[in-house]
Parts: structure tokens; C-alpha cells; sequence
């Protein structure tokens, strides 16, 4: 089985979005995927209101995930660490023991736009329209993903 981590800071807006929009495209008998936030700000706590509305919009539950925070083992948990922007991506790396830790991360927009390095902006502070904005950037990127895992539904 093939198991895809999501992360981003708080986890609950763009990583459980990802989580959720991967989940949706995948084969669950071959492909696992969750995801965590560098940070323990919300650790137990639903993603936020506007994710789940927006993820709603596109017939994607996500009310069953809870926060929670990024730790080491999840390095020796998963296949891909998929981090949402730069500092995520650092804050990972700063973590890894090895180089084969760090080959596991990767910034998610990469799958879209190769060697870029470019964030998905934290809709957090934003209106509804980031939130949209933050769904088809990671639907995007994570239909590449699933072409690259070809373990679809």
C-alpha cells in the first residue's frame, strides 16, 4: 500500500482539503492518505468551517478528519510527505534524520508546476474565494499525483 501525507500548518484548511481531494480520486485498497499540520494549534479539532463547506461544494466529506501534528514518524509512516508551502516544507525538513527522510518531502504544487516551488497561499485570513482558489490549485495537483500513483477508484 502506497501512504500519502499531506501537511501544512494548522492543519485545517489546506492539508485535510488535499487529504480529502486525493482520497476522493484513489483506490483505498492500495493508496492510504492523511494529513498533519507543523504546528499544534488545532490538534483534535475539525478542519475549518470554510474547507469543509468548500469540500462540500465538490461532493467531498472531510468531517471525519481531526488535526493533528507532524511528527518524525511519520517519516517512517509514509511514502510522499506532500508540504503546502515553503515554511511547511522547512519545518519538515528540519525534522528529517536522513536524506531519506527528506527525499520523501516535496512542495504539492510542484506536481503542477515542476521545480517552482510554489506555496498554496493560507486561506485562513481570506474570504470563501480563497478557500475555492485553495480547492482547484490542490485538485489539480493531486490529479497529477494520482496519474503518477495510477491507483485511481
Amino acid at each position: 500500500m502506497v501512504k500519502v501525507l499531506m501537511v501544512c500548518l494548522g492543519n485545517i484548511c489546506r492539508s485535510p482539503l488535499a487529504e480529502g481531494i486525493l482520497q476522493s480520486k484513489i483506490n483505498s485498497q492500495n493508496v492510504f492518505v492523511d494529513s498533519a499540520g507543523t504546528a499544534a494549534y488545532h490538534v483534535g479539532n475539525l478542519p475549518d468551517e470554510r474547507s469543509i463547506e468548500v469540500a462540500r461544494k465538490y461532493k467531498i466529506d472531510i468531517t471525519n478528519q481531526r488535526a493533528r501534528k507532524f511528527t518524525v514518524k511519520d517519516f517512517d509512516a509514509f511514502d510522499y510527505i506532500y508540504a503546502m508551502d515553503e515554511s511547511n516544507y522547512q519545518n519538515i525538513l528540519i525534522l528529517a534524520r536522513d536524506k531519506f527522510d527528506k527525499d520523501k518531502v516535496k512542495m504539492i504544487l510542484n506536481e503542477t508546476h515542476p521545480n517552482k516551488n510554489l506555496s498554496v497561499p493560507d486561506p485562513y485570513y481570506g474570504g470563501n474565494q480563497g478557500f475555492e482558489n485553495v480547492y482547484l490549485m490542490l485538485d489539480e495537483a493531486c490529479e497529477v499525483i494520482v496519474n503518477k500513483l495510477t491507483l485511481r477508484r
